[in-house]
């Protein structure tokens, strides 16, 4: 027997004789096995077609490539098989129903960072697994399968990174472990039981082109994490941008970090950009089940009462003593709060 359970195996024993627990599994079989075929595409590239095609706009605006929407009906197909009511995507305007009466829904972004598709970066698929009304509720129509819960209220969560390896990042509600697709069996097997966020770090991800946009917490922060061993924090800070959610999360379970995309001026992201229900929401859970720590700045991501499926927000997470500090710059009764650009006398990366 491998020293690597496989999925199923490792969820028929966490199942146990739970009737709910069963049904998350089943879910989370059925996510697995579209995974798997969406990593075989990624792994043949052009061999498998112009995946990096455009092929027009999603919901929100954004560029829709022909592996986002390749991704979404291998997804949307697999769970018919599963105990879920219906789907959210970001490739899709409105919820999707797909079977009357199960006990689950799943919110997913079929493939995230698609933009590095045709770069040969780490693209992945994140979803979440929440508890739906019971046969849904035609009563009330502007949430007929009950999706604007707070991201608390999830059972389990994950995501899929499609790069050098496949991985399935997983939690339960109890703790955050790992699978790798074994590329002989076509089987995810458990190669890390517990995962845990280091919660001190020297290291930040934030896209610093959009730096003249950001407001005065953010830049305050950003601007001492530069100075290094001459600032305010004390050490010297390395930086990171990848433009793939999935693949920024990733480097931080392995050796800790912060990922920062806060609001700004710009048209569209004046409440952020991140997506609450299918981004925020399962790579926060993902990350608090790490030890780490996941917030807006002013609030925690998982206590936000979603109003939109498509609802957007800031987001900021990663190791547990670098977010809390962020928070800090964003207190009025704290040293390192805003500061007024009257009295900067330097800005980021120019004294």
């Amino acid at each position: 027997m491998s020293k690597f359970p496989g999925l199923k195996r490792y969820l028929a024993a966490w199942t146990g004789k739970s009737g709910a627990r069963r049904d998350i599994a089943a879910t989370l079989e059925a996510i697995a096995e579209a995974c798997i075929e969406i990593s075989a595409l990624v792994a043949r590239g052009p061999l498998a077609g112009e995946l990096g095609a455009a092929m027009g706009k999603n919901e929100d605006g954004d560029t829709q490539k022909a592996l986002d929407l390749i991704a979404n009906d291998l997804l949307l197909e697999a769970l018919h098989g599963a105990p879920v009511s219906c789907l959210i995507s970001e490739e899709l305007k409105a919820p999707c129903p797909i079977n009357k009466g199960a006990p689950l829904f799943v919110a997913t972004d079929p493939l995230d960072g698609s933009s590095n598709i045709d770069c040969n970066l780490s693209v992945g698929t994140i979803f979440s697994i929440l508890p739906s009304r019971a046969g849904g509720d035609d009563s009330q129509q502007d949430d007929p399968c009950g999706l604007l819960q707070r991201g608390s209220a999830q059972l389990a969560a994950g995501y899929v990174i499609y790069g050098p390896r496949t991985a399935l990042m997983l939690t339960l509600g109890e703790g955050t472990m790992k699978f790798t697709l074994d590329p002989h069996t076509k089987e995810f097997r458990l190669t890390a039981k517990v995962i845990a966020v280091p919660p001190d770090t020297n290291e930040f991800a934030i896209n610093t082109s959009n730096s003249r946009q950001w407001d005065g917490h953010i830049r305050a922060y950003v601007d001492d994490c530069l100075e290094g061993e001459d600032g305010p924090h004390g050490i010297n800070y390395n930086m990171r941008w990848i433009a793939s959610l999935v693949a920024e999360c990733h480097r931080i379970f392995s050796r800790g970090g912060i990922f920062l995309y806060p609001a700004d001026i710009r048209k569209g992201y004046a409440t952020g950009r991140l997506r609450l229900i299918y981004e925020c929401n399962p790579i926060a859970f993902l990350i608090e089940n790490a030890g780490g720590a996941a917030t807006t700045g002013t609030q925690r991501i998982l206590d936000i009462q979603p109003l939109d499926i498509h609802e957007r927000v800031p987001m900021i997470f990663g190791s547990k003593h670098e977010v809390e500090l962020v928070e800090k710059y964003y207190s009025g009764f704290n040293p390192f709060h805003e500061r007024p650009q009257l009295f900067k006398n330097r800005t980021l990366l120019r004294n």
